[in-house]
């Protein structure tokens, strides 16, 4: 009996079973990226460190006053550093998670007092009606437990950065032997420079996002802690660091980012006016770093639609909370490349793009290296 003939591409049974398959393979990442959690994000911030490493290691060395240091040299400080910043971060929030337990009460205070004064203002301090929302919403708010909660959720995070900062570590000794493992894994000479390919265009890309990125963190932050120190707000700098942290997620971490100092800045003082002083120096800060200082910085280092940004937060803040959505441009920049490097999926990349000359140019080589 002679063997079946294959299907043709344009069967429909075939197409079925691609996508059938296809829709498998997207449950099954799914569930393993929900199920793996608390594994894989250490391992994912760990890989994200090493490209800022990476980066800025090639960056010390165009500097003079750090081009003698050799690369291996370059690497170590940085690391150390990397540590040393993980370490004074978390002393910050312990001694600010004291601070803020001790004074819990007097902020209550202060906010009950604002509260009975809106109310007085209004006329409505009276009204039976309003007595009773009251009683069952502001009446109820335990400024100890909220403190509480924050610290706790911080705490976690801290103890998941430790773990990145270890992984870090061995991945940044191990990433000068890549170039070799390749080589010996893929014995086809195209195929490893292909490979090879691909992650240069991935470490290119997003490292130096990652690293200027942090670098505008650094700056916003900057401002924002001489902001608050000039209002006096309450633990300046653990605000500032807060801020630096969530202006990782775009569009919506700037303005959450400025939300908790705010508060904090209510409570303390009970002053309406003072607050909404620092509210408008914050929000002054972050739209000159957001519409001016990150484009000029950034350019076209993550070429993805304000759309495809927006759904990326969605997909991995529903996966992995408020880490999911500070990892989600650098994951989602990753499958565009990974996408945009093989013919069948390049489409995909385009559809992901923003600025689509970028694939023109592209094709235009291609098509000009087949003539």
């Amino acid at each position: 009996m002679p063997p079946l003939a294959p299907l043709p591409p344009a069967d429909p049974l075939r197409r079925l079973i691609t996508l059938t398959l296809g829709l498998m393979l997207a449950i099954l990442i799914g569930w393993l990226l929900l199920l793996g959690k608390s594994f894989l994000i250490p391992i994912v911030i760990a890989v994200l460190s090493v490209y800022v490493i990476a980066s800025a290691s090639d960056a010390m060395g165009r500097w003079q006053a750090t081009g003698w240091m050799p690369p291996l040299l370059r690497k170590i400080v940085l690391v150390l550093g990397f540590l040393a910043v993980l370490a004074g971060f978390n002393w910050v929030v312990i001694i600010t998670a004291q601070d803020l337990m001790a004074l819990a009460p007097r902020y209550q205070e202060n906010l009950e007092k604002l509260i009975a004064q809106g109310m007085a203002l209004f006329g409505i301090a009276g009204n039976p009606d309003w007595q009773t929302i009251s009683a069952i919403t502001f009446e109820r708010i335990d400024m100890q437990a909220a403190v509480g909660f924050l610290a706790g959720s911080l705490g976690n995070m801290v103890g998941i950065l430790v773990l990145a900062a270890v992984y870090a570590i061995f991945l940044a000794a191990e990433a000068g032997g890549l170039p070799r493992k390749i080589a010996v894994a893929i014995p086809d000479p195209q195929q490893a420079r292909r490979l090879a390919e691909i992650i240069r265009s991935v470490n290119e890309h997003i490292g130096e996002y990652l690293a200027v990125k942090t670098l505008i963190n650094l700056i916003i932050g900057g401002i924002c802690y001489v902001i608050l120190l000039a209002f006096g707000v309450d633990h300046a700098l653990f605000w500032a660091l807060i801020i630096a942290l969530l202006n990782y997620i775009p569009y919506f971490g700037s303005l959450v980012a400025v939300i908790f100092p705010v508060l904090m800045a209510l409570v303390q003082s009970g002053s309406l006016g003072l607050t909404l002083a620092v509210a408008a120096s914050l929000t002054a800060a972050q739209m000159w770093v957001g519409n001016w200082l990150e484009p000029r910085m950034i350019g076209r280092r993550v070429n993805m639609s304000p759309f495809v940004v927006v759904a990326a937060l969605s997909f991995w803040t529903a996966f992995w909370g408020v880490a999911g959505a500070i990892l989600a441009v650098p994951m989602t920049s990753v499958l565009m490349i990974l996408l945009a490097e093989f013919d069948q999926t390049r489409p995909m990349a385009v559809m992901l793009a923003n600025d689509v000359s970028a694939y023109e140019g592209e094709r235009e080589k291609k098509e000009a290296g087949a003539g």
